[in-house]
């Protein structure tokens, strides 16, 4: 299953800032008002080779420390359930809170990992400062700075050994197992139900009803795989839960415990940013990906309505495109039988192995008629190439220079290889190395 790492604290802390550290990205946005953060930010990281998916929290809303208060009481709670561990940030600067304090009580009651990340330690004298917030009860204390990265290594040496050990059963005989995700109310429920003919899954017009990842065996009509499905109704006592926070969380196991993605975009509203954090985190954990445009039964048709959505859709999803898009209503059964033929060709696609025998003698072929650019007078030769024994499709090429080799130049040698192989909805990694290292 996934690792999860969650990243929770009043307001101002930093967590945004550390997110983006921790993600090597800048994707959460900043800003010194606090409740600055509403969407909730989900991106890969990995620390001495352990992966794990980070979680940062969000959504507060101007007003009263009331209101402060109680939505970082459904973070608090949601991360306790859902996450393997968690990243409690507090700021040095300010000193401990009743907020701190708030949160603190709550998560002195969890059995999960909890690491107290005091922040902006920016200096050697804010150091004994730090020390007062050991009064919050928790022994992992750890000060950091966010903004220059200081001490985040040693936070994260502890973390990556927190996390619970994955299953490492063999895969390889298992079914397919296809993940239904996308937006709170895409209609992922809806496309599960007229899929396996029943009621099984609540489905509502409030976005959010689901609730529990489920999975279902499906043995019907020539198709046989597990279905990882986000389904169940919600709970009496988790009525209080923020939706988008929680869905997140589903979103992020449902896709890391599959093999292929079926991701739901509601034809109505598009694709949109929410849409395309799921897709990235799909592509990062190389994982197959169907696009299913559903409630296209809604939309009003004229001449190449559907071309110039595809296209608009592609456009989006650039770079990596090479992946079905099918136009889809779980309300009316409209091509639902087609998703999942569909996905079940993708997944075909992600075992996909070609001998070194043919790898070489096509792609060493293709990069002789455009060979690499040189670098500085230098030519860059490339000699060899093979599919390493990985899950997912995983090329490496050996070469003389392989850190000169341009990003742009990659995208050429991945072209190839899907324009001689069928790669369809599955995302390629491509290495390169030095072969005279690789020699013993």
């Amino acid at each position: 299953m996934a690792n999860i790492a969650a990243i929770v604290g009043r307001p101002n802390v930093g967590k945004s800032t550390l997110f983006n550290r921790l993600t090597q990205q800048k994707k959460a946005i900043i800003h010194e008002s606090s409740g600055v953060t509403r969407d909730r930010h989900y991106g890969q990281s990995e620390w001495n080779g352990v992966d794990f998916t980070l979680v940062d929290t969000g959504g507060y809303v101007h007003g009263s420390e009331d209101v402060f208060e109680g939505e970082i009481r459904k973070q608090v709670l949601i991360a306790v359930e859902e996450a393997d561990v968690i990243l409690f940030v507090v700021d040095v600067t300010v000193g401990i809170t009743d907020l701190d304090e708030s949160v603190a009580k709550m998560l002195r009651k969890t059995e999960k990992p909890v690491f107290l990340t005091v922040n902006k330690v920016d200096n050697s004298s804010l150091q004994y400062d730090a020390n007062v917030f050991y009064k919050l009860g928790f022994k992992n204390l750890y000060n950091i700075s966010s903004i220059n990265g200081s001490g985040t290594g040693d936070l994260l040496d502890e973390v990556v050994k927190a996390f619970p050990e994955k299953d490492t059963e063999n895969k390889e005989n298992e079914l397919p197992r296809f993940a239904v995700v996308g937006r709170p109310n895409a209609g992922k429920s809806s496309l599960i139900n007229a899929f396996l003919g029943t009621e099984r899954n609540i489905v509502t017009e409030i976005s959010g009803t689901t609730r529990d990842t489920v999975d279902t065996r499906f043995n019907k009509f020539g198709y046989e795989f597990t279905l990882v499905d986000t389904a169940g109704l919600r709970k009496k006592n988790k009525v209080f839960e923020d939706v988008e926070y929680y869905s997140v969380m589903r979103a992020v196991k449902a896709i890391e415990h599959s093999d292929v993605c079926l991701l739901m975009i509601d034809a109505e509203r598009g694709v949109e940013a929410q849409d395309l954090n799921i897709y990235n985190l799909i592509i990062r954990n190389s994982k197959g990906v169907v696009i299913l445009i559903n409630k296209w039964d809604l939309i009003k048709k004229e001449t190449n309505t559907l071309k110039k959505y595809e296209q608009e859709v592609r456009e989006k999803l650039a770079p990596f495109n090479d992946v079905p898009v099918l136009f889809i209503s779980a309300l009316t059964k409209q091509r639902i039988y087609k998703a999942f033929e569909t996905a079940l060709s993708v997944f075909e696609n992600r075992k996909r192995k070609i001998s070194t025998a043919e790898l070489n003698k096509v792609m060493l072929e293709e990069i002789e008629n455009n060979p690499p650019p040189a670098h500085k007078g230098k030519y860059i030769k490339i000699k060899y190439v093979t599919q390493i024994p990985t899950y997912s499709p995983t090329f490496v090429f050996f070469c003389n220079m392989p850190k000169y080799v341009k990003e742009s130049y990659k995208r050429f040698l991945e072209n190839k290889l899907r324009e001689h192989y069928d790669f369809t909805g599955v995302p390629l990694k491509l290495f390169f190395r030095n072969k005279k290292k690789e020699k013993k």
